[in-house]
């Protein structure tokens, strides 16, 4: 089963239009060159970018939320 990762946007100063605040996001993993403290998150653009580690509380879903939101990404 693919494992995902989310995060709930806690802070989007400066990214109003990108990130709504207290809203789930895909994280995806971290690409080789990405400066540390910045997370790699899918925003309201649909596409990933990086943003502020600070910005965002990583979380855990239960299996069957997290099937369901898997299934809504495809």
């Amino acid at each position: 089963m693919l494992k995902m990762s989310f995060a709930v946007c806690l802070d989007n100063e400066g990214y109003e239009v990108s990130l709504e605040l207290r809203k789930l996001y895909q994280v995806l993993a971290p690409a080789a060159n990405d400066p540390k403290g910045y997370i790699r998150i899918v925003d309201e653009s649909g596409e990933d970018y990086l943003y502020s580690a600070k910005a965002f509380e990583m979380i855990d879903v239960p299996p069957r939320t997290e099937r369901k939101l898997i299934a809504t990404l495809r």
